[in-house]
């Protein structure tokens, strides 16, 4: 038996229905790491970063995209995201970023968790790439990776 994917129909894509869909509370919880230098990563906690403080930054482009996912991703829903927390862990390798994003709706969240940990990530690596970079202008030691779902609830 085939698999059917809601977002095709007829051949075409298409956003799914959710009209007749109960309003419920929904969170989705993601994470994804950083892998950086050593000496980068005591210059973010050292706050030595001459474009300022890196994980406040992240933690406010993580909240922006959770809100504007459905601007980027075409088949995402509007939704009322209700809450958008974001945690980062330090160690001496890497930094992971720890998305919990919270609605009442129709569906689920965790495109929009997805989306706020991938952009926090993404804004670390900008924030501090002047001092990532190799001789060459490239970046050999900094990898964005272990993105994924922690967790999805649906309560109601």
């Amino acid at each position: 038996m085939a698999t059917q994917f809601s977002h095709i129909q007829d051949g075409k894509a298409r956003m799914v229905d959710i009209s007749n869909k109960g309003t419920v509370e929904r969170s989705a919880t993601t994470s994804g790491r950083i892998v950086l230098r050593c000496e980068t990563i005591a210059r973010i906690v050292d706050g030595s970063v001459e474009k300022g403080n890196v994980l406040a930054t992240a933690r406010i482009a993580a909240i922006m995209a959770a809100k504007k996912t459905p601007d980027i991703i075409p088949m995402c829903h509007q939704i009322q995201v209700t809450s958008c927390d974001v945690e980062f862990e330090i160690s001496e390798q890497y930094i992971t970023s720890t998305v919990t994003v919270k609605s009442v709706g129709s569906t689920g969240v965790e495109m929009e968790a997805l989306h706020a940990v991938c952009v926090s990530l993404l804004t670390i690596w900008d924030m501090v790439k002047s001092v990532e970079k190799d001789e060459t202008g490239n970046y050999p030691d900094t990898v964005i990776e272990n993105i994924r779902v922690i967790e999805k609830i649906k309560r109601g």
